[in-house]
């Protein structure tokens, strides 16, 4: 294999991709084919919470391969590990949200969601967030509120209309003939904004007032990112439908809506085969995710995560930086302009430290590492980056 058919062979999904050639990763580092450790701070764009090749979550995968891998389509047969993950997800969460239905990513269980949402509505209007990013199925692209990246994609699915995140005001656009309001619990792409104190709770209220589902994406603030299993915790906001992956499985391609029994069952019948997913449920995958939460919730990392956002913030103080936004290990730097976010992100990965872009804000490097990183890694990280940006110069970047 070389570089060169990486690119002639592969879908490329940018002009210049970073084009670090993988060979193995374990823990906090992904490793090059000349041996040289990258220290993680993205962790598959906050898909491994646990790091890289976890052992607990490896032995779950090997063990589960050596019984069966695909064996139906989801929903058919009873296995194991989808049942134990549904049933102990479910006794993590409110009791609305009882029912788990597994798909192979973050915007598919949010195309499962939305209809779901119309489907137990019985309306079609979607409210969405401006600048908000769940995906880029025709659904999930559609709830894009940044016109520049969807426009080339139109006509998308109708009856989609924006509010402002965070703006109270724009509430009222939610009416009876509203199915539901999606948002991130945390915005992500928009540059890792937190909600106002309070403000999900009235986007809540509304809901509950007009009759519309409120579907809350947790695909990367959940599992542990934000110092709770998931970020809905922090602002008391129990969403109708709850959408997760990323995290969900260590890296392994996931994704679920959950809801209550007696919602989901709608997706049955009327008509029949509402929603359906050939590899959905995965017994492999669904393995790595019953691991997955399992470690997390019989060790400290979720807690954890808090104290190590306090590391980050206490080392991470610069000229360059404006601000740090996010919570937990969901953290954005913001650099005073653009020019200084590549420049670090680029010298960051010449150096061995794995930064990345947010997609909305050209200000931000995203620092999501894995849950399991040290506070050791996370000084080393911290000192690489300050390094970096004192070396700084306008005149060194075209």
């Amino acid at each position: 294999m070389s570089k060169a058919d990486f690119y002639t062979y592969q879908a490329q999904t940018s002009t210049h991709p970073l084009g670090l050639e993988v060979s193995h990763a374990k823990g906090s580092y992904i490793f090059d084919r000349d041996g040289k450790a990258h220290l993680d701070f993205v962790a598959g764009v906050s898909a491994c919470g646990l790091g890289h090749c976890h052992p607990r979550v490896v032995n779950a995968i090997k063990s589960q391969v050596d019984r069966y891998m695909h064996v139906m389509v989801y929903g058919e047969y009873v296995q194991q590990p989808a049942v134990e993950f549904a049933k102990l997800l479910a006794s993590q969460l409110p009791e609305n949200l009882e029912t788990t239905y597994l798909v192979n990513s973050g915007t598919e269980a949010m195309e499962g969601a939305l209809k779901l949402a119309r489907r137990h509505t019985g309306r079609s209007q979607i409210i969405a967030a401006n600048k908000a990013y769940h995906g880029n199925t025709m659904g999930s692209l559609s709830l894009m509120g940044f016109e520049e990246r969807k426009s080339a994609f139109r006509p998308l699915i109708p009856d989609v209309h924006f509010i402002r995140f965070n703006e109270e005001e724009d509430l009222a656009k939610i009416t009876n003939k509203t199915a539901a309001v999606v948002l991130e619990t945390i915005q992500g792409g928009a540059g890792f904004i937190l909600p106002k104190e309070g403000y999900l709770e009235k986007v809540r209220k509304r809901c509950t007032e007009v009759g519309a589902m409120l579907i809350l994406d947790e695909i990367q603030p959940g599992f542990g990112r934000t110092g709770k299993l998931f970020a809905f915790e922090h602002f008391n906001c129990p969403p109708d439908i709850l959408v997760i992956g990323k995290g969900m499985a260590s890296g392994l391609p996931v994704g679920a809506f959950v809801a209550s029994k007696e919602i989901m069952a709608e997706l049955q019948d009327n008509p029949k085969l509402g929603h359906i997913t050939t590899f959905g449920g995965n017994p492999v995958i669904a393995a790595a995710s019953l691991a997955t939460l399992q470690e997390l919730l019989e060790t400290s990392l979720i807690p954890d995560t808090l104290e190590k956002e306090k590391l980050f913030r206490s080392h991470l103080t610069h000229p360059l930086i404006s601000e740090i936004r996010g919570k937990g290990l969901m953290l954005a730097l913001l650099l005073k302009n653009k020019e200084i976010a590549d420049f670090l992100i680029l010298e960051a990965a010449k150096k061995g430290l794995i930064l990345f872009w947010l997609l909305f804000e050209p200000r931000a490097a995203r620092i999501s590492p894995p849950l399991t990183i040290s506070m050791k890694e996370i000084k080393e990280g911290c000192d690489q980056i300050i390094t970096i940006l004192n070396s700084y110069r306008p005149s060194t970047v075209n």
